[in-house]
């Protein structure tokens, strides 16, 4: 007589359907970051030229990020660096996890953004001991001012990757029809 139990599906921890979408994203948004970084310290050389005003409202600045997004949680000290790394590795890590669970190709997409992101401002974080920062959108006029805070295209995949997850929980099964 045969053996008719059913052996259950073990859960993937690291790679799943669409993970090779995220990895995709994930290491062109690293390397496009990385590489405008790299431009606009070493070829550019916007220590030296900051602040350039290329419109009206957008500058490109040089500003050092020690803490976390909007600046938040500034670390001077090497312990505060390693600590705020830690995090990011740990976020990187639970990030992948969920990519290997999904099925759409959005979230494997935006799941990647936000890797390649992190990843891009870990780089950072390991090299300079701080995140390079270079886009600064501001309106000044004669009777109102507002500056946004300077970012990087790492912050910007973060973002694009955070509004696709939203994107796609608000739309649903829209989002899994064929």
């Amino acid at each position: 007589m045969a053996d008719t139990t059913e052996v259950p599906q073990r859960r993937p921890y690291f790679w799943g359907p669409v993970s090779g979408i995220g990895l995709i994203v994930a290491v062109a948004a690293m390397a496009i970051d990385q590489a405008s970084k790299v431009w606009l310290l070493f070829g550019f050389g916007i220590g030296t030229r900051s602040p350039v005003r290329i419109t009206p409202f957008f500058d490109v600045v040089l500003a050092w990020n020690k803490g976390i997004s909007y600046g938040l949680f500034q670390q001077e000290g090497a312990v505060g660096q390693w600590v705020l790394m830690g995090i990011k590795v740990a976020a990187v890590i639970m990030l992948w996890i969920w990519l290997a669970r999904v099925k759409l190709r959005l979230t494997a997409a935006a799941l990647g953004l936000i890797i390649g992101g992190a990843i891009g401002n870990a780089i950072d974080r390991f090299t300079y001991g701080a995140v390079a920062d270079f886009f600064f959108f501001h309106i000044n006029t004669a009777t109102w001012s507002f500056n946004w805070y300077v970012f990087n295209l790492a912050d910007v995949a973060i973002v694009a990757g955070v509004a696709g997850l939203l994107y796609e929980s608000m739309v649903g099964d829209a989002a899994k029809a064929p």
